[in-house]
């Protein structure tokens, strides 16, 4: 007879304890593992312990900040599994420069507080999906009716070959490789242009690629916008 997995272990790090209670009570709910932290230094040293298989981190903790917490974690050793632990922050609608901030340093998404839950469910599946895809990158990407042949370089739409400049490929290859994960504009900047560039010239590339991918660029399913921030390009199957 076949075990049944073990379930997926999830740290949620924050300091007031009624967020924490709701999510261990809504996340236990789904299957998970819940372990709790209050403050960055705790969840150090939870992680040291034993490494969860994803993290929910609130910015604002004391001592040892949310921000301070993903800079040492994706400054550790690359080969250790807390360098690529999923990391979604929790964060307050007002202190955007500090969810841009988190996602240059390596977070792999954001949800503000206050937060709906199927939302933060649906981050936290992505999140999971975008690490196993880290631990090998498949030649072919697919979602929905969007194919990257990333040995090839050809990318069809519903079955139709598109023909992409340069650094329209360049760009949308970025998006691929991250799939499921929130982009910054700077690091999209600094990957594709070498950061020689201003927001602007970002914002025509992504239109013109959704002229080419999307059914309807308007009312886009491919490429999404995270406003204020980046561009997410969905995960794929």
């Amino acid at each position: 007879m076949t075990q049944p997995s073990a379930p997926l272990r999830v740290l949620v790090v924050d300091d007031e304890p009624p967020i924490r209670r709701f999510l261990r009570t809504s996340l236990s709910a789904q299957g998970y593992d819940i372990v709790e932290a209050e403050d960055g230094d705790a969840a150090l040293k939870e992680i040291r312990r034993r490494t969860p298989d994803l993290l929910v981190l609130d910015l604002g903790l004391p001592g040892i900040d949310g921000l301070e917490v993903i800079r040492r974690l994706r400054g550790a050793d690359p080969a250790g599994p807390a360098a690529s632990l999923p990391i979604i922050v929790l964060s307050s609608r007002v202190d955007e420069a500090g969810k841009v901030e988190a996602l240059d340093l390596g977070a792999d998404d954001y949800v503000t507080k206050p937060f709906g839950m199927d939302e933060l469910l649906a981050r936290i599946r992505a999140a999971l999906r975008h690490r196993l895809q880290r631990q090998g990158e498949r030649p072919v990407f697919r979602s929905g009716d969007l194919t990257v042949d990333l040995v090839r370089r050809i990318v069809t739409v519903r079955g139709a070959e598109v023909k992409l400049s340069p650094r329209e490929y360049d760009l949308l290859r970025l998006l691929v490789a991250h799939a499921g994960k929130v982009l910054t504009h700077r690091m999209i900047l600094n990957e594709v242009w070498g950061g020689e560039t201003d927001i602007q010239y970002l914002r025509i590339y992504i239109r013109q690629l959704r002229q080419k991918i999307e059914a309807e660029p308007d009312r886009p399913q491919h490429i999404l916008t995270e406003t204020g921030v980046g561009y997410r390009l969905r995960a794929g199957e």
